[in-house]
């Protein structure tokens, strides 16, 4: 690859070298070190060889570090959810001093996270250029894959399975799709994974759900204050992910009715374009996300505590171990994604009105 990269100098700088020749006396010149003396260079002065070589040392040095990724910022979206196990203890590593990712894939490539509240936030700041990678639900990455027209996304590993659920109120006689004819079902964000799948569920059991209406009211509302509506049985019904669904259950007596148990609930996608241009770090990022999945199952105690305290720090929600290792007990953490899986996905935001032509999915699925 160097040996390219060498020859790719070696042209550019010819071809720079042919423009100085041309370039008239007086705009030549160069200062003496030792003097500070101004001395123009006439095209006598401008022995070629040596110049290519003396300017090739610098512009190499240059081509060779970017290659190898300094200097490159790798912004990182997630949400404050114990479904994004992986992000939240990789922060709290960074807390202690104890960079989980640096020494895995440079410590020239420097990592910036940044917290978003559920997908399609994060995948409007994919679009926007602000992030590079993102810890996000299947949904809004596909439904982001279909509006670039399969340019824009690609989704990298898998994350965590299982997590999200249907809770009801407690004294509610609800207990299938028909019995929400006229109720209130708050969802984290419109357009995302929990979203789509309420009106898939509540459309599967025969009701008419429109994005704003329908014979049920879906609400996407945020994760925060789902709890409170629900608490004051302003919401009849909530589909979130954890820890929302363990909170709902033991603050405000919910009743958990459908548990998405195997569901791919957080995927790692990477911009499209951040990917080709930088491959190798994207490559030795999944690396270590994978790493530290493993970990993270070898070692579900200390996982806990370090998701615990981050949530603590960095979010100021405080929540006891116990409602931790609940929550804990719903989750599969894993690094696996298959295209099948995402597809099923692909169904359901079909169904519900939210894609309609849907591209070539070959390219979605790219693990470097």
């Amino acid at each position: 690859m160097l040996g390219d990269l060498h020859r790719r100098v070696e042209s550019v700088l010819w071809a720079v070298l042919r423009i100085l020749r041309r370039t008239p006396r007086p705009l030549i010149g160069r200062i003496e070190i030792h003097t500070g003396r101004r001395i123009s260079l006439s095209p006598s002065h401008l022995q070629p060889r040596r110049l290519l070589a003396l300017t090739a040392v610098g512009v190499l040095a240059f081509a060779t570090s970017t290659a190898c990724g300094e200097g490159i910022t790798l912004r990182v979206g997630h949400f404050p959810n114990i479904t994004h196990v992986q992000a939240l203890v990789a922060r709290n590593f960074e807390r202690q001093g104890r960079s989980w990712f640096a020494p895995r894939i440079g410590q020239d490539v420097k990592v910036e996270w940044y917290a978003y509240n559920a997908g399609p936030s994060a995948m409007e700041a994919i679009f926007a250029g602000s992030l590079d990678l993102a810890y996000v639900g299947p949904n809004p990455a596909i439904n982001a894959y279909a509006r670039s027209d399969g340019q824009e996304i690609r989704v990298i590993a898998g994350a965590v399975n299982g997590g999200s659920a249907l809770v009801v109120q407690p004294d509610s006689n609800l207990a299938a799709p028909s019995d929400f004819r006229g109720k209130r079902i708050g969802t984290p964000q419109f357009g995302n994974t929990q979203d789509v799948a309420a009106r898939a569920w509540l459309m599967l059991g025969g009701l008419r759900i429109t994005q704003t209406g329908g014979d049920a009211l879906v609400l996407p509302t945020a994760n925060p204050d789902q709890l409170a509506l629900f608490k004051t049985r302003q919401l009849d019904a909530v589909w979130t992910v954890e820890p929302w669904v363990t909170r709902l259950e033991q603050e405000a007596g919910g009743k958990v009715l459908v548990e998405e148990k195997n569901a791919v609930t957080t995927i790692l996608v990477s911009r499209a374009e951040f990917l080709s241009s930088h491959r190798k770090t994207v490559a030795r990022f999944a690396a270590a996300h994978r790493d530290l999945t493993d970990w993270i199952n070898q070692n579900p105690a200390e996982a806990q505590r370090m998701v615990r305290e981050e949530l603590r720090l960095q979010f100021r929600t405080d929540m006891a171990p116990e409602l931790i290792a609940r929550a804990w007990s719903r989750l599969t953490v894993t690094s696996d994604i298959s295209l099948e899986a995402l597809q099923r996905f692909v169904s359901s935001a079909q169904q519900v009105g939210f894609l309609h032509a849907v591209p070539d999915l070959s390219r979605l699925l790219d693990v470097p």
